[in-house]
């Protein structure tokens, strides 16, 4: 078996640089780089990553709890996770918790049993994760991204959701609705809470009623898209725009409003919140909230990296920008 030193030799460089390289390519020359690179692959160098795990006392893994793999907008956060991870020599172990805390702490279990590091946690479930994590041997590293819930103890990476529904409402508006529904996600999520607050504001900056049969609940689905326009439907004078705090139920409502005779957006007004793949391809395409997922993700494992390596974070409450994609599922209230 080829050794590092042989990598060095053959390169060039010194067996500090090949080992940089290999744990933190953006550091190096890029001539060097390809030096390095080209040498390992010449002698067919690989890496004792047990031995380096070994010495280091560490897995070099993390655990990602995620609540719902099967989502479209998680599969990109986490991938901003791999890519941070990937650059610094770390694996990402996946545990789809399926909103269960019995799963959580099977997946947090690596951690006490020195097969994973730290821990990403994609749901609100702080307390929850840390009450588990306190009966592991000594602190363990733990950032919230994503649906955050506010604990000193626990640095997090989000979006302003109050802000960003307030964005949605104020396009919604523009266009001259007043009549606006709301479909919500599940009642105690912080994303859910925090978008309804959006919405509410935005009605009272703009002095339009709140009517409370206009709030509907859902789950994030498509299908509780669908069964959200049966009851706004329902309703005497029923909205002319629909705001879903997710794509997944937007396009639910979509299909529904279009299998019961009517038009997006001639008669209705949609729009979503995540802008995931399938938000520009559905027809009409989905004007909806951009969030920088990816970027949620590289910057989730950044901080984590930080805590992992003894390094205080610059901050512990990190807040990125989201944007307004408008589609062709809005447009002007029709008139009467």
């Amino acid at each position: 078996m080829s050794s590092i030193r042989e990598v060095s030799k053959a390169a060039g460089v010194s067996v500090a640089t090949v080992s940089r390289t290999m744990r933190h390519p953006d550091r190096v020359r890029k001539e060097t780089r390809e030096k390095v690179l080209a040498a390992i692959k010449a002698v067919g160098y690989r890496p004792n990553m047990m031995a380096r795990n070994f010495r280091a006392k560490k897995s070099f893994a993390v655990v990602v709890l995620v609540p719902n793999i099967a989502n479209p907008f998680f599969s990109r956060v986490i991938r901003g996770i791999e890519q941070g991870a990937q650059q610094e020599g770390y694996a990402v172990l996946l545990g789809d918790t399926q909103g269960l805390k019995e799963r959580e702490a099977e997946y947090i279990s690596l951690v006490s049993s020195r097969q994973a590091d730290g821990v990403i946690q994609l749901s609100a479930n702080v307390d929850g994760v840390l009450d588990i994590l306190d009966t592991a041997n000594g602190p363990v590293p733990l950032v919230n991204a994503c649906e955050c819930a506010v604990n000193p103890q626990c640095p997090t990476v989000r979006i302003d959701n109050v802000a960003a529904a307030l964005k949605a409402m104020e396009h919604l508006i523009s266009l001259g609705h007043e009549r606006i529904g709301i479909v919500l996600g599940p009642g105690d999520s912080p994303l859910t809470i925090d978008r309804l607050k959006g919405y509410k504001l935005a009605l009272k900056e703009h002095k339009l009623p709140f009517d409370k049969r206009l709030v509907v609940s859902g789950d994030f689905s498509l299908r509780s898209g669908r069964r959200a326009v049966t009851s706004l439907s329902s309703v005497n004078n029923p909205p002319t725009a629909i705001f879903c705090c997710n794509d997944e139920m937007a396009i639910g409502a979509m299909r529904r409003i279009k299998r019961s005779g009517f038009r997006v957006p001639e008669d209705v007004s949609i729009v979503g919140f995540d802008d995931i793949e399938f938000a520009s391809y559905v027809d009409p395409p989905l004007t909806t909230i951009s969030q920088p997922t990816e970027e949620l993700g590289k910057m989730a494992f950044s901080v984590l990296l930080d805590l992992l390596e003894g390094r205080t974070p610059e901050q512990t409450d990190f807040v990125l920008p989201t944007e307004l994609i408008v589609r062709d599922s809005t447009g002007k209230r029709s008139s009467l």
